[in-house]
């Protein structure tokens, strides 16, 4: 809080599209997607009315001994959606509970098949799945964990496939199969205890945007089934088309045991995370014990306006062909930032699907809080990490929003780099 006596809050009174607006009339391009949930702009009049329809009709019953419809459609149509095998549903309120819901089920799954001691976990060096305890032991971003250390029981990491660090002349590729060599290093000695493999596909997000070829996935599916280990794909920030594909996964065609959805699945209304898994898993708790079944719950699981919300984006993709507009835009955008990609102070311009990144090289420490401001001064929504500077625009974004977007950016490293 402290920081806001130099930079005070932004009171936003509306949003429109791919913009807000504060209560002076000042607009900002929303170019992170206020904090990468929101797909089809701000006011979607398709989820507003969706929402507007849900509210005459029901706003929430538990799912304890009961049911509704929105929840039993939207499970029903991710079922269809997801990749092969993935037809059960855990609901919760956000990304972090997704994570916190797939590691309890993978721990007690193997406890149900008579192998309690396989408990640990596995992640990605410079991973982030979340801020709660259970998330911030598999999570590797130290000003996140570091924190709260003596409460969380550390996990082990494995090296991330981050194509920036390749050796010079190594291609993305060569160097993903050289870090699934070391996960099979670590599986092959470990796997005893492992319950799981936790990975955000293709793009690890709080890595400052951390870009790499599918085919670690490929092999680490193979690697995840050879020695026993289950695999968590962690598609909270990725997931709902963000790399080009609905689902990440799908790029290295490959089924993880755990998909975990949330951020744009409501388009950016309403909370919502989900867990889906597979038969062979749900079978593991279905008895008639208690303390065999999932142990994990929450009063607003499953919530009918959320999940007419998520409906209503599924429409969207549906009824809009949006993963091939998508394609066409990040095309579009590719040329359009040329002139940034080509900055003599920009490094390692990068892109998959709908997310752009480069780091900046620049002589200020304090290079993320003075860009924010400066991109608040310029009618832009930015939020560097550290020197790494990233777009996840709303997929609405226009040809003409892109050059503002752009230009903008343009302007202001020429003050700060």
């Amino acid at each position: 809080m402290k920081h806001y006596e130099n930079f005070p809050l932004v009171p936003i009174a509306r949003g429109q599209g791919a913009w807000l607006y504060d209560f002076d009339g000042k607009r900002y391009l929303d170019a992170v997607s206020s904090w990468w949930v929101n797909l089809f702009g701000h006011c979607n009049p398709r989820i507003n009315a969706a929402i507007a329809d849900q509210l005459g009709k029901l706003e929430h019953v538990m799912l304890a001994g009961f049911t509704h419809e929105p929840v039993v459609q939207l499970s029903e149509r991710l079922r269809k959606l997801a990749p092969a095998g993935l037809g059960h549903c855990f609901y919760g309120s956000d990304g972090a509970s997704a994570t916190e819901i797939a590691l309890k089920m993978s721990a007690h799954y193997w406890r149900n098949n008579g192998q309690p001691g396989k408990t640990q976990f596995i992640s990605l060096q410079n991973s982030y799945h979340g801020e709660t305890l259970g998330a911030l032991s598999v999570t590797d971003v130290a000003l996140f964990r570091d924190a709260y250390g003596a409460l969380i029981a550390q996990q082990a990491t494995v090296p991330s496939p981050d194509w920036r660090d390749a050796e010079p002349g190594e291609s993305a590729e060569a160097y993903a199969l050289r870090c699934a060599d070391l996960l099979e290093s670590h599986l092959q000695l470990h796997h005893a205890q492992l319950a799981a493999f936790i990975v955000e596909p293709l793009v690890q997000g709080a890595a400052g945007m951390a870009m790499y070829h599918p085919v670690y996935l490929k092999r680490a599916r193979e690697l995840c089934t050879r020695y026993g280990v289950l695999l968590i794909a962690d598609e909270i920030a990725v997931g709902m088309g963000r790399t080009g594909t609905l689902f990440a996964c799908e790029q290295a065609g490959i089924a993880p045991d755990f998909l975990l959805i949330s951020k744009g699945i409501t388009g950016g209304y309403l909370p919502l995370s989900i867990v889906m898994t597979t038969d062979n898993i749900y079978q593991a708790f279905y008895a008639d014990e208690t303390a065999r079944g999932f142990l994990h719950s929450h009063s607003y699981t499953g919530n009918p306006l959320a999940c007419r919300a998520a409906l209503a984006t599924l429409d969207i993709f549906e009824q809009d062909d949006v993963l091939s507009a998508n394609r066409a835009k990040a095309a579009l955008f590719n040329c359009i930032a040329a002139p940034l990609r080509d900055h003599p102070k920009v490094r390692n311009f990068r892109n998959t699907g709908m997310i752009w990144a480069f780091e900046v090289d620049t002589p200020h420490a304090d290079f993320a809080r003075r860009c924010f401001s400066l991109a608040l001064q310029n009618e832009l929504l930015l939020r560097p990490m550290g020197n790494t500077v990233y777009f996840m625009p709303p997929y609405v974004i226009a040809e003409d929003e892109m050059h503002f977007l752009v230009g903008r950016t343009l302007k202001i490293l020429e003050i700060l780099a």
